[in-house]
């Protein structure tokens, strides 16, 4: 096979967007796929447990009630874990692929596990802080301000390296 005959990772039509930073609506899709696993996630999760009940005391069995306070911290907790997990090893979620995204550091490269987790915690806490990509020619949320990343667009699949952060 000669080079002329490979396949461009990266589609023609995508080369001009490659490494550059992604907009709010595509940060928007990709957040509102990763919110619908997580919560597909606690359903399969809740049902799995009633299972359980059931097996152990099938006669005497009745579906749990879910209180709303626990559901929610147990859905923010799993959101925080699904999200650091994701930017510290491959640099996106599933939303992030969804819409070829990726998260870097300020080098271009993937996010070490506590700038991760600190990412995570405050994207749950304070999700407003998504809409300062709006404005500005950064197109940085406030969590990419202040903890310095980036969500760049990245047709690429794989792993991205710390030390061999993307071509912009």
């Amino acid at each position: 096979m000669t080079m002329d005959e490979v396949i461009p990772i990266v589609p023609r039509e995508a080369r001009p967007y490659q490494g550059r930073q992604a907009g709010l609506v595509t940060r928007l899709i990709a957040g509102v796929i990763d919110g619908v696993l997580v919560v597909a996630a606690l359903v399969v999760g809740y049902v799995g447990v009633n299972g359980a009940m059931f097996l152990f005391d099938p006669r005497g069995f009745q579906f749990s009630e879910a209180s709303p306070i626990l559901s929610v911290t147990t859905g923010l907790v799993v959101l925080v874990l699904y999200l650091t997990v994701a930017w510290s090893t491959i640099g996106r979620t599933y939303g992030c692929r969804v819409m070829a995204l990726r998260v870097v550091n300020h080098r271009g490269g993937r996010l070490r596990a506590p700038v991760a987790l600190l990412r995570a915690v405050l994207y749950v806490m304070f999700p407003i802080g998504l809409f300062f990509c709006a404005g500005g020619a950064g197109r940085r949320s406030l969590q990419d301000l202040v903890l310095r990343t980036s969500v760049i667009y990245d047709w690429r699949p794989g792993i991205l390296d710390r030390d061999h952060p993307i071509s912009r």
